[in-house]
């Protein structure tokens, strides 16, 4: 990932139903497991946008909260979705079967096409931005960005950025070195995160414009030890591109926030110094609201210092759009980030749903009161 800088008629019925069951039965008796789960979990996706679109289900009257004196000021009886934090989870497991998605391996490609049909069923306006780009060890590659544009044609907007690529090496295990890791919290979680707020767009459309933009290319950067002559950059090079070639012309947006590694069980989240020199004024709003919503233990009010992520660039080139990173802060280990950073630890079990509805909720409760 990252440089540390150093650091979804009652006969008739009945028939149809008992059709309607008999088919699934087939099909899933002569379904192998992993379909199975994927047709359950899809199932459950489905419901759950039924729910939602008959009901006004999940949706949060913020008002309760305006005792806080962290709150800001807000419309009154905003209805907020509630983020479902089974679907985000869902969302890694499923980036993570296709394997690691590092540039130009195969579980990349899939996941690419995956991520671009998932953001069409709930957008109209998705894009995959390519472009060519040599690695630090002189291959060269055809980067993806892929970009979903809610409310097209409105000028307010805030842009949602994460990194759907994973490191192609576990330089921080203590074997298998050269091996590529799985990146369930390291480009899993903040991609999973923005695709369930992509599918409350759909379902409840904000006030604003909304852009998402999943980076490729972040993780692919030059390791410490390298036998490589020294490259300047080689981190963040799918964010370096857009930032230099914006999906539309003269594009901006009131600010961005970018998730980076907010899966993990008991992650913490700081002030990291590149946000606070470009967009203080997001990290407040965003962890105020955090700790309006009661989730104090999440968002930390101590400063940090700087990370090579994604918003550096965006903040750095672009210049229009004040970025914020929300990326995990571990004081307890010698990188400061999760203790599975880079390493083939970093699956399924290094994800927890309270995390991630921390975060979820958090975004949806700012974007919702824009």
């Amino acid at each position: 990932m990252k440089e540390k800088v150093q650091h979804g008629n009652l006969k008739n019925n009945f028939m149809f139903k008992k059709c309607l069951l008999f088919t699934l039965t087939f099909f899933a008796f002569f379904s192998c497991a992993d379909k199975k789960h994927e047709i359950k979990q899809e199932q459950h996706e489905i419901k759950q946008e039924q729910k939602d679109t008959t009901k006004v289900f999940g949706c949060m009257d913020t008002t309760m909260f305006n005792y806080n004196p962290l709150a800001n000021t807000q419309p009154a009886n905003v209805c907020i979705p509630k983020f479902n934090s089974d679907s985000a989870y869902y969302y890694i497991e499923k980036q993570v079967s296709f394997g690691p998605r590092f540039l130009s391996s195969v579980g990349w490609k899939n996941c690419a096409l995956w991520l671009e049909k998932k953001l069409n069923s709930y957008c109209s306006n998705v894009i995959v931005q390519t472009a060519p780009t040599t690695t630090y060890d002189g291959k060269t590659h055809t980067l993806k960005n892929i970009i979903a544009s809610f409310n097209p044609n409105k000028k307010n907007r805030v842009v949602l950025f994460a990194h759907w690529d994973t490191r192609h090496i576990a330089d921080y295990d203590t074997k298998n070195k050269k091996d590529p890791i799985l990146g369930a919290n390291d480009g899993g979680s903040g991609v999973a995160v923005l695709i369930e707020l992509a599918r409350q767009f759909s379902l409840q459309p904000p006030n604003i414009g909304i852009d998402i933009v999943l980076f490729d290319a972040e993780d692919y950067g030059q390791p410490e030890k390298s036998e490589y002559p020294k490259m300047e950059n080689s981190w963040c090079l799918g964010s370096q591109y857009w930032s230099k070639n914006p999906h539309k012309k003269n594009y901006t947006a009131k600010y961005g926030i970018l998730l980076d590694m907010v899966g993990a069980k008991n992650a913490t989240f700081r002030f990291e110094e590149i946000s606070r020199t470009y967009a203080k004024h997001i990290l407040n709003k965003v962890w105020k609201k955090g700790h309006q919503l009661g989730f104090e233990k999440y968002f930390i009010f101590e400063n940090t210092g700087p990370i090579v992520d994604d918003h550096l660039y965006v903040n750095m080139i672009l210049k229009t759009i004040p970025t914020i990173d929300i990326i995990e802060y571990d004081p307890a280990t010698i990188t400061n980030f999760n203790k599975h950073w880079h390493t083939h630890n970093d699956n399924m079990q290094n994800v927890n749903r309270e995390t991630l509805n921390a975060v979820g909720q958090t975004l949806l409760d700012v974007i919702y009161n824009e």
